[in-house]
């Protein structure tokens, strides 16, 4: 063993000390990829934190009824003109983009968003149920029906594209009405991002 040792001490004094100091490596060029492994990391952090707002602004969805007590109501009808709906009682308001106080909802980001209205309304030989669907202030859709007697109902839904601060909201059309029981809700207005753009 004694002469093993002896050996490896002999081998390393051999060496010269010139190549037993210098690396073998170029700090500058290691120095270098290190640099460049840097700016990939804040490039994948930055993208991570995009994803992560997306993902957040993704989460939009509502859904309410007209009425927040029990008990049964008529809406309607009003004479002078549209008269925006305002659905009071709120099941969902994931990403608060639906406004219970005014009946509108404003797009939050840039997507395409889909959009359901239910209207039900007693039967009268003077007056139907309509309700129509505006975004910006611009007819979309409506939701009709008329009869004489009974109850009636009607619903319609669409998808649209809309930017970022779109208004989206339910009319009533003048001389109409709508019901809704509080226990029951039977008039409904719901949307939801399908995906951001």
């Amino acid at each position: 063993m004694l002469i093993f040792i002896a050996c490896v001490m002999l081998n390393v004094w051999t060496i010269p000390a010139d190549d037993l100091f210098s690396p073998s490596i170029n700090i500058v060029e290691e120095l270098g990829k290190i640099t460049i492994m840097e700016k990939r990391m804040k490039t994948i952090e930055k993208e991570m934190e995009r994803l992560k707002t997306e993902n957040e602004a993704s989460k939009v969805a509502f859904s309410a009824s007209l009425l927040t007590s029990f008990g049964s109501h008529n809406i309607g009808p009003f004479h002078n003109g549209l008269h925006t709906l305002i659905y009071k009682h709120v099941f969902l308001n994931t990403g608060n983009a639906y406004d219970p106080n005014t009946g509108i909802f404003t797009a939050p980001v840039k997507g395409a968003y889909a959009f359901r209205v239910f209207s039900k309304a007693s039967g009268d030989k003077n007056r139907a149920v309509t309700a129509g669907l505006f975004k910006n202030d611009q007819h979309i859709i409506s939701t009709y029906a008329h009869q004489t007697s009974g109850f009636i109902s009607s619903s319609n839904g669409v998808s649209l594209l809309l930017e970022r601060g779109d208004k989206v909201k339910v009319n009533l059309y003048p001389g109409q009405w709508i019901f809704d029981n509080g226990e029951h809700h039977h008039s409904t207005f719901s949307g939801h991002l399908l995906f951001p753009m």
